[in-house]
């Protein structure tokens, strides 16, 4: 039996160093910075008072999901502005309505076929301005979170500047993790047709 186990973890690393091969040095590098990131955020889970595994009650933490760093989700793109740019309704996952502004998208080719992502602009609590992109795909209520994942980001003065979407960056709102908090839901127009298969899956299983 414990020759069984030899062989079958040998072969398996022998998978892993293969595919790894397959990579520049420069994605090495890359893959080892965001395996480096996610370790911080399961500490900072884990341990920080305004986690959501301890801002409202303490929650068990086993440790985030993901899918393989993968290099080749990451994208660059500058930002279209809509000509419209108009409020629409967005629903929290707790039934609330709140108001988004459809401010532009960021666009990606992946395997031949185009793709956007839409970027909102919201209203915080102290009257300043913050974007947020949130997408589903076929991933969604499968291998990720079934409301839906979301992409950090930060608009530029520069309207030249151009992006960078990393979907091995792509994380889950804390309505994931907690019934105590309420996120956005992405709408229809938010879907993309693909699986992407990179960033954080599905807490619960």
């Amino acid at each position: 039996m414990k020759k069984q186990l030899l062989i079958v973890s040998s072969v398996l690393v022998l998978i892993i160093l293969s595919s790894c091969s397959n990579y520049t040095e420069e994605e090495k590098e890359y893959i080892n910075t965001i395996e480096q990131r996610r370790e911080v955020m399961d500490e900072w889970m884990r341990d920080n008072a305004d986690s959501p595994f301890n801002y409202k009650g303490k929650i068990p933490f086993n440790g985030l999901n993901y899918f393989d760093v993968d290099p080749n989700f990451v994208f660059e793109s500058k930002i279209t502005e809509y000509d419209d740019k108009v409020d629409i309704p967005i629903f929290g996952t707790k039934g609330e309505e709140r108001a988004a502004l459809r401010f532009g998208y960021l666009s990606f080719n992946k395997d031949g076929k185009d793709y956007k992502l839409n970027l909102y602009a919201n209203m915080g609590q102290d009257s300043s301005v913050y974007y947020s992109i949130w997408f589903t795909d076929k991933t969604t209520a499968k291998q990720s979170y079934g409301v839906g994942r979301y992409l950090s980001f930060e608009l530029d003065e520069n309207k030249d500047h151009i992006y960078t979407i990393d979907f091995n960056l792509a994380f889950n709102p804390y309505c994931a993790y907690s019934s105590d908090y309420s996120c956005a839901i992405p709408s229809q127009d938010d879907y993309l047709d693909l699986a992407v298969t990179a960033g954080e899956k599905i807490y619960h299983e």
